[in-house]
């Protein structure tokens, strides 16, 4: 049923004012709409929705990714934008110079100005 519809990542924002200025001058994005209950971002055939709250930051999980085509090349421009890439150490899961693999997959993950984790990954 739901198969057919596009999804929409929605992040919350401390302060939509800074997350707004985060997502311009990190990732380069232009809202598309900014509206009474956030601000849009569309992507190819996707969208991104910063949206005000409280609770910004406090999900320990990640929020939204995208998939790239050079994960290497991506992680260098973002690291050029000031960017900074995320360490981890867990059960399943070890990066190494900010970076996973698992099953296929090379990712990395970073937080925005609120708090809330994202991140970028290659299928290999």
């Amino acid at each position: 049923m739901l198969d057919q519809y596009d999804v929409a990542a929605t992040l919350p924002a401390g302060d939509i004012e800074r997350a707004k200025r985060w997502y311009e001058e990190k990732l380069g994005l232009a809202p598309e709409e900014e509206r009474p209950d956030g601000i849009l971002y569309r992507f190819a055939a996707s969208r991104l929705l910063l949206y005000p709250s409280e609770f910004a930051g406090t999900a320990k999980n990640t929020a939204a990714g995208w998939e790239v085509d050079d994960l290497d090349k991506v992680m260098e421009e973002m690291r050029g934008l000031g960017v900074t890439f995320e360490e981890y150490d867990m059960p399943g899961m070890k990066t190494k110079n900010w970076i996973a693999e698992i099953g296929g997959i090379r990712g990395s993950w970073f937080k925005d100005s609120e708090g809330n984790i994202l991140s970028i990954a290659e299928r290999t």
